[in-house]
């Protein structure tokens, strides 16, 4: 069962946490605060992409999986006004994260009670900007958000000049991670996809982000990564192609959730 618990080290803070996992990180004083590496990677890419776009233009963002609502309230302070909805089934948590982490007043965030996969094949083509994937059961990737099916439905949403980013995790020889990955790459003109260089390396169970649209700010990711307070890798085009080996997508027939890391069990 998720639970919103404080900080052990921020009074101000909270956490969600599904056992010994922990899943958001919230600070509600101070939205921008962000204590995930990985989170960290996710807000760089939005700033490089849809939120440097000119202020008066409208944005709408889908955020499957909701956890603390850490993302939504970063856009929330970054970008007010922006149109966000929130797919997340617990909604159990939702209630304990709004009595506990109120949102803003007049946010635009909306969360709906349903799993990704029906939430986002229930949206309209061409409605979002970008779509964030990040939903975990317990530690691991729900297999239904793993497959080229669903990329496929991602894609489908995005409006042009739009783009998907998504969080998995998995620990070498990367079996899982490779097909996913490769389910991305098959839905979307170009990817890319960041990670620790000790992950890359195979030496220890780490975040993967990847980012599947067009037009990618390569260069501007880049120089984020070499301001992170831990080394960072990016991959794409051939070098991507090459790291993934002929990988084969996951599809609805033969999906597997992702790997748990050792200590979550």
């Amino acid at each position: 069962m998720n639970r919103v618990v404080p900080a052990p080290d921020d009074r101000r803070a909270f956490m969600v946490m599904h056992g010994k996992t922990e899943q958001s990180w919230v600070d509600p004083t101070d939205p921008l605060r962000l204590e995930f590496e990985y989170v960290q990677r996710i807000a760089e890419v939005l700033e490089e992409t849809i939120l440097a776009r000119p202020p008066a233009e409208r944005l709408r963002i889908i955020h499957v999986g909701g956890g603390g609502l850490t993302l939504p309230r970063f856009v929330d302070a970054r970008r007010p006004r922006t149109a966000q909805v929130v797919l997340e089934p617990d909604a159990e948590l939702t209630a304990a994260v709004r009595e506990k982490l109120p949102l803003p007043r007049n946010s635009g965030i909306k969360v709906r009670p349903v799993d990704g996969r029906t939430g986002v094949a229930a949206l309209p083509s061409g409605c979002a900007d970008t779509v964030i994937i990040d939903a975990f059961a317990g530690a691991s990737v729900p297999p239904e958000l793993a497959t080229v099916e669903f990329f496929t439905e991602v894609a489908r949403t995005l409006r042009p000049g739009g783009q998907a980013v998504m969080n998995l995790t998995d620990s070498a020889p990367f079996g899982w991670a490779k097909r996913c990955l490769a389910g991305i790459v098959a839905s979307f003109p170009e990817v890319a996809v960041s990670a620790e260089v000790p992950v890359w390396k195979g030496r220890r169970f780490g975040n993967f982000v990847a980012v599947g649209g067009t037009d990618l700010p390569l260069q501007a990711l880049e120089r984020r990564l070499q301001r992170a307070g831990f080394p960072y890798r990016l991959l794409a085009g051939r070098d991507l192609s090459r790291w993934l080996a002929g990988a084969a997508p996951f599809t609805d027939e033969d999906a597997e959730g992702s790997p748990s890391p050792a200590w979550s069990r």
